[in-house]
């Protein structure tokens, strides 16, 4: 289904899924829209509507306008819809109508969940949060709605949120150090909001920081005539006791970051920042050894680092020096566990950045720098069959390539791509643990704690795929102890999914089904949509599957990637065979990934049901080499049960149909 995202942070706007903006017609359909972001995936009824399109003056033909609205906004959002199927969009429901985005495709959803995210988070990691969160905002939210009743309560509760992450913002960045910067900024904040007491009290902390103490009690001064002048009451405990502390030097308010590391830190970057010219191709190569260190940082850290890290890439290449650009590129040497991208069209973009600067690289030289191209290419290109691609090629050349330059750093990164690419068939669990031992090993000796963790979790997912649950706990507990010891923090996504995996395949299945509904918690605020995508109710869907459980599932329900694989499935549990047969015909090939087993089985399902023995074959064919593996554990994440029940059931299934 295509991707249209939603802005209501400024003019409300919609843009497809290249960033192109949506045309949205009329100022009515725009209100349309709007009314039904308001309602945040509720229906609006049609009544509803039209009292708040005309404000109680609605014309005779109002709720024919609001249909011709509404098909109207369907066609500019679902262009390729075919006629007279329904949209999964803007939908009919009931009385009305609903939106049925995800809260990630709308700004101010995202917004609210970022600076919820970062609410826990220590300074260092909240800070870049709350810098996302707030550059959302183009301007006041739903601005073109202002004096729209409807609006007023949902524009006033956002603009809430972003006064108080303005000031939260602050605060991090205070504790990083930024005093005099962040003086600055609360100085235009409290000029425009002089009621906000938290903004008067953290302006009065970052000028006492920055060795401006009589302007901090100036500040403070001010702060209480405006608060008598404009809401006639006293400042609260709040400011008082922050100007006490400030009167006594108070220990707590002492300038600069806390912590001789955090000290050093703010030092060395301050340096940094006065001594390296501003467009000196250094900040590149450091930009891009920053975004390898703050990739592994936690699900904020993550999704900055692919951002940054492309657009470092992109000017590398502007330069013209492909040699600049192989060590923006090959730096980034992050271990990658899951098989699919978090965000294809980045990858993709890499992959050709890494091809065209393996062309330009002179002949015979930069051996290094070529191989960890070629190790950027496999690991970029997920989910690729059938073998002999270019991924593939390009993983053994890296692989042999690091080998010949005794390079463990550069043979760990290479493996990784191996491993990457090692879906060329069902059954490789075997394979890609002992591509897992060897990372694991070489890691352990050369001191590279990451591809240690790495190779722990390819290994627990090969034991995963064997039901050898002993083994696979004792590398789980591994990867948690290194990560635990080196703060990386989305190692136990990885784990608790693991855990809830093993629960599925050896307790009932409501205790699976709880223990996956509490592992899908851990992916909030992850930044790995690749796996958080569909992923929960495909797992409860195989759960079901493995134990002989009917096909059940909320229409509304969002399976992702997943969707070709599950909805002929899904449409004969409703008795829709026809439609089923239909979709069946056109199924694309599973990916070769993670869940190559796992996607099969519930193709082989919805084949036997309706008794499409061509697809049958496939399936057998496909699931055959994995027989004695558990269908979709080698991921470490969920399981459909054993292979062979599934090949037993195929097996049965022709000798009915035959007979």
């Amino acid at each position: 289904m295509r991707v249209v995202e939603f802005g209501v942070l400024g003019a409300v706007a919609a843009w497809d899924g290249s960033g192109e903006p949506i045309a949205l017609r009329g100022p009515r359909h725009r209100a349309v829209l709007a009314r039904l972001l308001v309602a945040r995936r509720k229906v609006v009824p049609v009544p509803r509507l039209v009292e708040d399109l005309w404000a109680g003056d609605p014309p005779a033909d109002a709720v024919g306008a609001v249909r011709t609205f509404v098909a109207g906004l369907r066609r500019a959002l679902e262009p390729e819809r075919p006629r007279r199927t329904p949209s999964r969009l803007l939908v009919t429901e009931g009385p009305g109508y609903a939106l049925r985005t995800e809260p990630a495709h709308v700004d101010a959803w995202r917004f609210e969940h970022t600076v919820a995210a970062a609410a826990g988070l220590s300074p260092a990691q909240a800070a870049p949060r709350l810098t996302e969160a707030l550059e959302l905002w183009r301007g006041p939210a739903y601005a073109d709605f202002a004096e729209e009743p409807w609006a007023r309560a949902e524009r006033s509760r956002l603009a809430g949120l972003r006064l108080a992450a303005v000031e939260r913002h602050a605060e991090a960045r205070l504790a990083l150090g930024a005093a005099a910067d962040v003086a600055a900024d609360l100085d235009a904040h409290v000029a425009e909001h002089p009621w906000r007491e938290d903004g008067w009290q953290l302006l009065a902390v970052a000028l006492y920081r920055s060795g401006r103490q009589a302007d901090a009690l100036s500040v403070l001064r001010r702060a209480r005539e405006l608060l008598r002048e404009h809401l006639g009451v006293e400042p609260g405990p709040r400011l008082s006791r922050t100007e006490q502390d400030i009167l006594r030097h108070a220990g707590h308010l002492d300038p600069g970051p806390t912590g001789a590391a955090a000290q050093v830190w703010a030092e060395a970057s301050a340096s940094y920042e006065s001594m390296v010219p501003l467009r000196a191709r250094t900040r590149l190569e450091s930009t891009a050894v920053l975004m390898r260190d703050l990739a592994v940082t936690g699900g904020g850290g993550l999704e900055a680092a692919r951002r940054h890290r492309a657009a470092a890439v992109a000017a590398a290449e502007q330069l013209g020096d492909p040699q600049l650009t192989a060590r923006v590129i090959g730096v980034y040497d992050v271990p990658a566990v899951w098989t699919r991208s978090d965000d294809p069209d980045q990858a993709a973009r890499l992959v050709g950045a890494a091809e065209r600067t393996l062309r330009l690289l002179p002949p015979g030289a930069h051996e290094a720098a070529r191989t960890r191209l070629l190790a950027t290419v496999a690991v970029e290109s997920r989910g690729i069959l059938p073998e002999g691609t270019r991924a593939l090629q390009a993983a053994h050349q890296a692989v042999a390539g690091a080998r010949r330059l005794e390079d463990a750093n550069l043979l760990v990164f290479a493996l990784n791509g191996l491993f990457m690419q090692s879906f060329e068939r069902a059954g490789l669990s075997a394979r890609r643990d002992g591509i897992g031992a060897e990372i694991a090993e070489v890691a352990a000796r050369h001191g590279l704690f990451t591809y240690e963790v790495l190779g722990r979790l390819i290994r627990m997912q090969a034991h995963s795929a064997t039901a050898d649950f002993a083994a696979a706990d004792g590398h789980a507990a591994a990867a948690d102890a290194l990560a635990e010891r080196h703060e990386l923090p989305l190692v136990a996504v990885f784990t608790t999914w693991y855990r809830a995996l093993r629960t599925a395949a050896t307790e009932p299945p409501h205790r699976g089904e709880a223990a996956y509904r509490e592992a899908a918690r851990s992916l909030t605020g992850a930044g790995m949509p690749g796996l958080e995508h569909g992923l929960l109710p495909l797992a409860l869907l195989c759960l079901r599957l493995h134990h002989g459980l009917p096909v059940t599932a909320d229409p509304h329900t969002d399976w992702g990637p997943y969707e070709p694989f599950v909805r002929p499935l899904l449409l004969l549990a409703e008795g829709q065979e026809r439609d089923a047969v239909r979709l069946l015909a056109g199924v694309p090939e599973p990916p070769g990934d993670l869940l190559y087993e796992a996607l099969w089985s519930l193709l082989a399902r919805a084949a036997i049901q309706v008794g499409d023995r061509a697809l049958m074959r496939r399936a057998r064919s496909a699931l055959e080499p994995a027989r004695g593996e558990l269908a979709g554990a080698a991921s470490g994440l969920l399981t459909a049960g054993p292979v062979a029940d599934h090949l037993d059931t195929l097996a049965a299934a022709f000798t009915v149909h035959a007979s």
